[in-house]
């Protein structure tokens, strides 16, 4: 009896650890089974770009897919696309954009 009891306590305990490594593994991967850890994942082609917050209830969402934005006005009976087609900026244009508003306001500010 005293030597049944370590051997039952050992074969729980490698029986957790084997469970917590594939519950840990699947979290880690996001995807159930082995696929996970034998393909890359999709590149996104949906994001959420900016949101703007109108009252208690509607906000506003700019939604990139694939290049392409959409502001969508959300939170009240039915959502409503308020612009779509709009072309997405780039990174580098964002910045130089926002490089010269700065040195504008600069400018103004010291004259």
């Amino acid at each position: 009896m005293t030597e049944v009891l370590p051997r039952v306590l050992a074969f729980a305990f490698v029986v957790v650890a084997i469970v917590v490594t594939a519950v840990i593994a699947r979290k880690i991967m996001g995807r159930p089974g082995l696929s996970g850890l034998l393909s890359s994942k999709p590149q996104r082609r949906i994001d959420i770009v900016e949101q703007a917050p109108i009252d208690n209830k509607h906000r506003l969402v700019l939604v990139r897919r694939d290049d392409v934005e959409h502001l969508i006005l959300i939170g009240g009976p039915a959502d409503i696309v308020v612009e779509s087609g709009i072309v997405a900026r780039s990174p580098d244009a964002e910045t130089k954009s926002t490089a010269a508003r700065r040195s504008h306001q600069i400018g103004v500010a010291a004259e």
